[in-house]
Order: structure tokens, then sequence, then C-alpha cells
């Protein structure tokens, strides 16, 4: 009988810590990346999970011939580290010995090794599995892995539980036909537009609760901004005395991440050529202002009850342009545009309180206060001639005692697009779904 204690396999290095073993033989693995010939030698540069490294094979030190090398073999190399003061690193690597591990079977129909993969949208995400492996590629979502660690660390931080939330619904948290049917068991279910309803039961559970997961939408948009599943980042937070209390939470969660990815995605930032932005503070205006900011007088009411896209993209540049914020909160959207468990303004039932958060001209984040009371939030249902009984587990809730709270909803693929100032969310999601891709 064999024992598995969790030992860690010792004895390969990775890029970073490889200046540390001048005049050393070590071993480093990975795929060969590019092949550069050289008058009697050969630089081969070597792609690791966290970062590139190049050694030299030349018939002084190395025992076989540069053909039993091609680009995306995998294998152990053995190297001598030895000092360079040519070399941006510090020193260069005499490969040894290598033991292949596997060779390609086909040419790559896109080319993976040079500054940038020159190649169209469509065909980036048509060979989403090899173009991933390039190294600007690669970046945009170790950058977004990072992110996903800031957030959950902001959270823990301000006492946070964590939750995980059904995917598989009985009712849609928003309505409408923008929802994903199935059948289940001879019933019909959904997939969950939003953890609304859950994160909301569990406030009076934990009082505050995140949950970063998969959401999705069955709408027909066919734009550079919309998927049909793509990861939310949610919380929920009970007792509270304004809904600008969530909007001073997020204020601080932006400004935490902002810092994360300058500690943490120093060479990544740098690669794609990403400027952070100060997130001191967010200027917050409501509904109506913004509307008279981008139309003055005109802004009456035929306007549409919500921001369009080239309204957003307007109101951001007049934000930056006048105070240099590249985030605006618009606060008290109308009660017609919001869902049915948003507090109307008793100041003014029309309006919401309710917020989204722009970022250099898109929409990141929808949030804002939840009635809380059963009566309200069944009259308001009723008024929008909602039937009770799909929504009785979700009104236990109200039933049995609710406090004041309020919760956001953020698109990382949309965060993560606008951090880079890509032209297309897709470019910021791994494998995505919109209404004509559902492989790879």
């Amino acid at each position: 009988m064999n024992w598995i204690n969790g030992e860690t396999p010792e004895g390969f290095l990775e890029a970073k810590t490889l200046g540390e073993h001048l005049g050393e033989i070590v071993k480093i693995r990975g795929s060969v990346h590019k092949i550069r010939r050289m008058t009697g030698f050969a630089f081969v540069l070597i792609r690791q999970r966290k970062g590139i490294v190049q050694g030299i094979l030349s018939p002084e030190y190395t025992p076989f011939p540069l053909e039993e090398l091609e680009e995306e073999l995998c294998g152990n190399f053995t190297v001598e580290v030895v000092p360079e003061e040519r070399s941006k690193t510090g020193f260069d690597l005499r490969i040894l010995a290598v033991e292949i591990l596997s060779r390609p079977k086909a040419l790559s129909p896109v080319v993976l090794n040079q500054k940038n993969l020159d190649v169209n949208l469509e065909t980036a995400l048509n060979y989403r599995p090899l173009t991933l492996r390039h190294e600007k590629e690669r970046a945009v979502f170790k950058i977004q892995a990072e992110m996903t660690r800031s957030f959950r660390e902001f959270f823990h931080q301000e006492g946070f539980t964590e939750i995980h939330t059904p995917k598989i619904v009985y009712a849609g948290a928003e309505g409408g036909a923008n929802i994903f049917a199935l059948p289940y068991f001879g019933k019909e279910a959904f997939l969950a537009q939003s953890p609304q309803f859950y994160k909301q039961m569990m406030v009076g559970v934990f009082e505050r609760v995140f949950e970063i997961g998969p959401v999705f939408r069955a709408e027909k948009h066919d734009t550079s901004r919309h998927l049909n599943e793509y990861t939310s980042v949610d919380l929920e937070m009970g007792y509270i005395a304004s809904f600008q209390e969530i909007m001073e939470v997020e204020t601080r969660m932006m400004r935490h991440l902002m810092a994360h990815l300058e500690e943490n995605a120093q060479e990544e930032l740098r690669l794609l050529g990403v400027t952070l932005p100060s997130v001191e503070a967010i200027p917050a205006l409501k509904f109506s202002e913004a509307k008279a900011l981008l139309w003055g007088e005109e802004a009456g009411a035929e306007f549409s009850p919500d921001l369009e896209p080239e309204e957003e993209k307007r109101l951001c540049a007049l934000i930056y342009e006048e105070i240099g914020s590249e985030f605006v909160f618009v606060t008290h959207y109308p009660t017609t545009k919001r869902p049915f468990y948003a507090m109307e303004d008793p100041q003014n039932p029309e309006e919401t309180l309710s917020f989204d958060l722009l970022f250099r001209g898109v929409e990141i984040t929808t949030g804002g206060q939840r009635i809380h009371e059963y009566g309200e939030q069944v009259a308001k249902m009723n008024r929008r001639g909602m039937t009770m009984e799909d929504f009785e587990s979700y009104l236990m809730i109200h039933k049995h005692g609710m406090p004041p709270h309020g919760g956001l909803g953020l698109g990382m693929e949309r965060l993560t697009s606008r951090l880079l100032q890509q032209d297309n969310v897709r470019r910021a999601t791994l494998f995505p779904r919109d209404t004509q891709r559902l492989i790879p």
C-alpha cells in the first residue's frame, strides 16, 4: 500500500527565481515558444506558466542537434545558469539536456510567438485554445485572476461571507423574456439571470454576503459589450441606512483592486500598456442630472428612461474632462426601468434608490436598495401584475423579517475589458458565449 502525504515535487525552477542560481545546473520545464536560429547556435525561448525564459543551444555544450526541438514541444530542460551582462535578466541559460514530454502533431494555424497576436477577433476566438497561449492573451487573464483574488480579499476584510447559489432556478430574478428555459424532470426551469433572490435571502443569515459566479442572459444582442454568459461579482448587505453605503463599499472595493493590481500584476500591466485609474473618490449624480448634462433643456420626458450606450460614453467623457474621474455613479434611475424589488425614493416614487457605476464609457455595475417590508413588496408586485405564488419562497424572507438591505452586481468581463481599454468584451472572456458562438 502506498501513502500519499501531500509532498511538493522539487527540482524545477520558475523564471523569476533563476537569477538566484548563477553558476548552477538546474531544471526547468515548459513549451518551446520560439526558436531563433543564429550562426553556429540558436536561441530557444521556453514558455512557462509565469513567463518566458531564453535558453541557448550550442554544439559547444548541447549534446543533441537543434532539429530535436520544435515550437510547442513540451519538455523538461536541464540548463546551466551563467552570468551574462548583455542579457536583460543578467544571465543566460545553456541548454544541456532535454526530456521530451510531447511533440505537436500539426502546425499551429496562428502564429503565437510574435509580439502581437496579429489575427482578427473571430480567428482569435475560433482558435481560442491556442491563441490563449500568446503572451499578451495570457496577461489579460492573469490580470483577471488577480482581480478575482482582490475582490475576495476585500470582501473578507469587510466581513462578507462567500456563498454559492443555484444556477438552475424556478423563476427569473429580473423577469422578462431574456431568460434561458430548460426541461427539468418534467418541469420547466431556468438558468439564473442573477443570484438576486438568494443573496437577499442570505442577508437574513449572514448579514453581508458575496458571490463570484456565472449568470445567463438570453438577450439577442450582438454588440461589443454583451455576452449571454458572464461572470458576475455580487454582494448584498443588511442594516444599511442608505443605498449610498453600497456605493461607498464599491468605491473602497475599486480602490483596493487598483492597489492590488499595481502590486501583483506589474509585469502584465506593463506588457499590455495599461494605466490604472485613480480611485480616491467617485463622483455621483442623479439620472435626471446626467440627462440634463447631456442634453440641456432638451432632456424631457420623451427621452429613454435609461442611458443609451452612446450617452454613457459621452457622460464619461464629460465627467473626465471636467473633474478627471474615469468613474461616475449615476443614481435614482426611473422606477419604470428598475426591477420589482428596487426600493422607490420616498421623496419621489417615480425614482428608485438605485445606481449604476460607469467606467471609461460603459456601465459595469448595477445596484441599489431593495424593498424589505412585505406589504410594500407585495403592493409593488400587484401593481406590475405579477403572480405571488411564483415568488412564494422569495417572499418568505419579507414575511419573517428583513433588515434594510441592498447590493450590487458587477460584470467581471466588462470591468476587465474597460480596464484594459479593449474594443470588445469578448477579448476579456476566456471562451465567450454569445448569439453566434457555442464553441470552443
